[in-house]
């Protein structure tokens, strides 16, 4: 069985967000782009689906959920990356777009991440795992 995996985000301001991923190197999926949505590319298997949130409140609400808030965290993103460079380079470009920092670096000698906060303070980690440390 094959499963991708397609994570559904929303954000205040479709275009801002998606200008910030693209400036950290990301490419998004055109086949759903749309007023209401953009498909940002982690890779072949993982995309996160940014969407407005009015369009996201509509699909929550048939669900009588409401959408969390930046007081709460229902979620964190995490992106396993191939060096420790990739983590720095990527959370740099993410606080030099106007991201923040969300906490302290986590530098374990076999594991190395780093993380922040987009546009819509949603968490995000950054994480680089040795696969050689025992």
């Amino acid at each position: 069985m094959s499963i991708k995996l397609v994570i559904n985000l929303p954000v205040k301001d479709l275009a801002r967000s998606t200008r910030f991923f693209a400036t950290l190197g990301f490419s998004f999926d055109q086949r759903i782009a749309n007023e209401n949505m953009n498909a940002l590319i982690i890779n072949d298997d993982s995309h996160v689906l940014l969407v407005n949130k009015p369009y996201f409140k509509s699909i929550t609400e048939k669900a009588k959920k409401d959408i969390a808030n930046a007081t709460t965290t229902e979620v964190i993103l995490q992106l396993r990356v191939e060096s420790r460079q990739q983590v720095d380079a990527l959370v740099d470009q993410a606080l030099a777009s106007g991201g923040q920092p969300a906490s302290d670096p986590n530098d374990q000698g076999f594991l190395y991440g780093r993380s922040f906060q987009d546009l819509d303070d949603h968490l995000w980690d950054v994480f680089y795992m040795n696969p050689d440390a025992s």
